[in-house]
């Protein structure tokens, strides 16, 4: 037979089948039956059975519920959703079974416990909808509360957008999940809205009549994927809707589309062969003195400007900065001084807020005000301006922080403890204390009383939870026990009584106890919702505060790294003096980065051709140039003498060799994936980065698409675009001698006796030799393989195809013994075959790709047949 409880957890288990279920029993957090055996191998906790009937046992594994945040961290970084389920009846007033039911349902979307959080980067939740070709997209961090934006977006442009967001969890109806599998984090299935649902539930969200002021009205899948957000934070983190205030419209067309690729080539966010995000352009960038600041750092890194003017309105408030430095030293003083206001207002609004942490809200926000006085000779700087203008948003946060030192104590304590709310601020709460207080200092007046008329001296007056209070006897004194004593218990070498004083005594100190603490949690949660009223205006000022730490962290890095202003206009040209790497020239010692210059224009030079040996620097120079545009367009000043930027709405990088094996991808279908994303999306106005395209496959194969890819490149009216374009492939330079608008360039190398040395330098014209034995030795390799190299090169490059195959000594044993031969692998006696003739004679620049591609294949039937007679021999 199964018991209540049993029953009782089996009914609310069933509503939430998808979750862990904690369902609390006194002071554990019990879990049963596959839970119990989940949570015990996650959490590396016992497996126990519990008895639920008459010889039948279920798999039963607890934690303690004061350590709920640190195992509810874990289950949720492993990939659990977790339902928490308390007891909501107070087991003193109840009689029979307790009431219990889910308070919150805990996945990685709606977190809130800073031991889940990362502090400088957003936890996202978002929701997207589709029809066709189209997509919606809602998205919200309930850690700092405040917004849901929303977006409509063709569906090929959903992809970039959630790599931007980096979610923690998507939430898309279940026709849509295999559709975006690759997004980043947990991918939950709910079912969507109708859109007039979903509008009337954003109505009622936002206490408002209409969404005409919020410019979603004409997006209907926008409006359904925020109805869709919505639905999921009722089921899921309802306690969090509270603090959604503002539903705000955005569109990707006015910011830079950065795909997944890019940012990972480009390393803006962590390394990307260590995935180290201390080696990235974000944590060069971030010198931010608070987590908000640092948020919205990353949040500009991924999504770059369009526009000129707002461009310059950011540079103008880094500028103002970089006036004066002590300017920059002066707000980092007092920034320091202020918490992260965004999530303690969404801890607030969950309830889940300490009174520590509000202490922290009081102190930060009576800094605001010496922070505003920084800006009073703000000039002309429109951003400044902009910020210091919403004088009232600080006058209403002054409100709020007289409440807190009205109410608080400077160190408070627990709630319910008698030691958060400041005396003076409740009378009632200070009648309560000082009951407590009086009943508390008659029971140790009692001790010295009894002691006094029994002539007991060793009697003592205790207290322990199961008893109450109580007065200890040892045995040898029980002879002189007043008859008024009520024996309670007996121990070992001493016995317990209790009084009739004794009893009402202690029924008061107990009421006083339980009043106080009653009281206190009362008024802690009235003075949380008193707050809560101005969750808004605290709100927007952490947002100045956000923009204010941003600017001076830019400011900060231009003085330390030596970044210039760089004139960002709608040109075409892209020209940098002396441009530098901003993360390669922090990680090597100071003064030893070989800066270079940068011109590309759709005019002249749109696409140079960069050719010279690995580890010379031409991938870092590629890099860099793409890093500089990137760093302008976010208004950052840049790492170069002087740079002039025209605009760039995309930036598309093929970088690097891969495989995808999760998607059964080889280096080359990576490699032509990534090439044909670019192609078909690239416009006149986006900047190009290809490095060793065509390297995945055979050495004609790989030509043929590099050079055919170069030309569309250069001749295609949609593209035309900045390229910069490295190659092994020196068949390329001579591109620059039939297409108007490419060059050549190559990196410097100096050559002393038998060493090569890379300088690094960026210079007109083409590479002589590739000096991949150079290489080679530089990395490493046995000297025995070194020395072979060096034979078979200088065979080929003197045209004895088969000469490298002759006898010559085995790598293998060249070490060992130099009397030890090779046999010839073939013979040396075959002449070079008429497909040489034929490739020789072929004019390749006045082909087309297509007939490259053909002529290519027939080369490659003549040359099996001559491999043919080969293997014959």
């Amino acid at each position: 037979m199964t018991t209540p409880v049993r029953s009782q957890y089996l009914r609310i288990k069933k509503q939430h089948s998808d979750a862990i279920l904690l369902f609390r029993l006194g002071d554990f957090y019990e879990t049963f039956d596959d839970d119990a055996r989940v949570v015990s191998s996650e959490l590396d906790i016992v497996l126990t059975s519990r008895e639920i009937g008459k010889g039948e046992k279920v798999p039963l594994a607890g934690i303690p519920y004061h350590a709920l945040d640190g195992y509810l961290s874990r289950l949720v970084k492993k990939g659990h959703k977790v339902a928490i389920c308390e007891q909501i009846t107070d087991p003193k007033n109840s009689k029979g079974l307790l009431e219990r039911e889910v308070v919150r349902v805990v996945t990685p979307g709606t977190i809130i416990e800073p031991l889940l959080l990362q502090d400088d980067a957003n936890n996202f939740l978002v929701a997207v909808v589709a029809e066709g070709d189209v997509a919606g997209l809602a998205y919200t961090d309930v850690t700092t509360g405040g917004q849901i934006a929303v977006t409509q977006l063709p569906f090929n442009a959903l992809a970039p957008e959630l790599d931007r967001l980096q979610p923690a969890e998507t939430v898309v109806p279940t026709v849509l999940k295999s559709a975006i599998l690759g997004t980043t984090g947990t991918i939950t299935t709910c079912d969507a809205p109708t859109l007039e649902m979903s509008r009337q539930a954003l109505l009622n969200l936002l206490e408002v009549s209409s969404l005409e002021g919020y410019g979603c009205n004409h997006l209907p899948l926008a409006i359904r994927s925020a109805g869709l957000l919505r639905r999921y934070l009722e089921e899921n983190g309802r306690e969090t809707l509270n603090s959604i205030v503002q539903l705000r419209t955005y569109s990707t067309e006015h910011y830079m589309t950065l795909d997944s690729q890019t940012r990972r080539n480009l390393e803006l966010f962590q390394n990307g062969r260590w995935n180290d995000p201390a080696i990235s352009l974000f944590a060069i960038l971030n010198l931010t003195t608070t987590p908000m600041g640092a948020r919205l750092l990353r949040e500009w890194i991924g999504q770059p400007l369009l526009n000129p003017e707002s461009i310059h309105k950011r540079m103008d408030a880094v500028s103002w900065f970089c006036a004066k430095f002590h300017r920059v030293k002066n707000v980092r003083n007092k920034l320091r001084l202020i918490a992260d206001l965004e999530r303690i207002v969404g801890r607030i609004e969950a309830r889940k807020i300490s009174p520590r942490e509000l202490i922290a809200l009081s102190q930060s926000l009576e800094a605001l005000p010496n922070l505003l006085q920084e800006f009073n000779e703000s000039d002309d700087v429109i951003e400044l301006n902009q910020l210091i203008s919403q004088k009232v948003i600080w006058g209403e946060c002054d409100e709020v922080a007289l409440l807190l030192r009205a109410s608080l104590k400077d160190e408070p304590g627990q709630v319910g403890e008698g030691t958060v709310i400041k005396e003076g601020y409740s009378p009632e709460l200070d009648d309560v204390r000082e009951a407590s207080r009086n009943a508390k200092g008659y029971i140790a007046r009692l001790e010295e009383k009894e002691r006094d008329r029994t002539g007991i001296r060793n009697l003592k007056v205790g207290y322990n939870r199961v008893f109450g209070y109580y007065i200890e006897i040892t045995k040898s004194n029980l002879t002189q026990v007043p008859e008024e004593y009520q024996r309670r218990q007996s121990l070992t070498g001493s016995e317990r009584f209790v009084t009739q004083e004794l009893k009402e005594f202690e029924e008061l100190v107990l009421n006083a106890k339980e009043h106080l603490e009653e009281l206190e949690h009362k008024l802690y949660y009235q003075i949380c919702e008193q707050i809560g009223v101005r969750r808004k205006e605290l709100l927007e000022a952490a947002a100045i505060v956000a923009h204010i730490d941003v600017y001076a962290s830019l400011a900060d890095a231009s003085d330390r790294y030596g970044y210039v202003r760089p004139d960002v206009n709608d040109g075409d040209a892209i020209q940098i003096v002396d441009g530098r790497h901003p993360v390669v020239e922090r990680l090597i010692p100071t003064g030893r980065f070989v800066s270079n210059n940068a011109h590309l224009s759709l005019t002249d030079e749109q696409l140079i051709v960069l050719t010279g040996p690995n580890m010379s620097g031409k991938s870092t120079y590629l890099r860099q140039t793409a890093l500089i545009v990137l760093m302008a367009q976010i208004g950052s000043f840049v790492p170069a003498k002087e740079a002039n930027i025209g605009v760039v709405d995309r930036i598309f990088t093929r970088v690097g060799l891969q495989d995808d094996l999760s998607a059964g991808q080889s280096t080359f279908m990576v490699e032509m994936v990534e090439a044909a994303g670019i192609i078909n999306n690239a416009t006149k106005r986006s900047l190009v980065i290809l490095d060793e395209i065509g390297r995945g496959t055979s050495t004609y194969d790989g030509l043929a698409i590099a050079q055919a890819v170069a030309e569309y490149i250069h001749n295609h009216p949609r593209m035309g675009c900045r390229t910069l374009f490295a190659t092994h492939y020196h068949e390329l330079t001579k591109l620059a001698d039939t297409f108007p608008r490419i060059r050549n360039y190559t990196v410097s190398v100096a050559e002393e006796d038998d060493n090569v040395i890379f300088l690094h330098r960026i210079v007109p014209g083409m590479a002589a030799r590739s000096y991949g034995v150079h290489v080679a030795q530089l990395a490493g390799l046995p000297k025995a393989i070194i020395k072979r190299a060096w034979e078979v090169l200088s065979q080929l490059e003197q045209g004895s195809i088969n000469a490298s195959f002759s006898e010559q000594p085995s790598l293998a044993t060249h070490s060992a013994s130099n009397n030890e031969t090779q046999l010839p692998l073939i013979t040396s006696t075959i002449q070079p075959h008429k497909v040489i003739d034929e490739l020789l004679s072929l004019d390749v620049t006045s082909m087309t790709p297509i007939e490259a591609l053909n002529t290519l294949h027939a080369l490659q039937l003549s040359a099996e047949d001559s491999a043919s007679s080969i293997d014959r021999l």
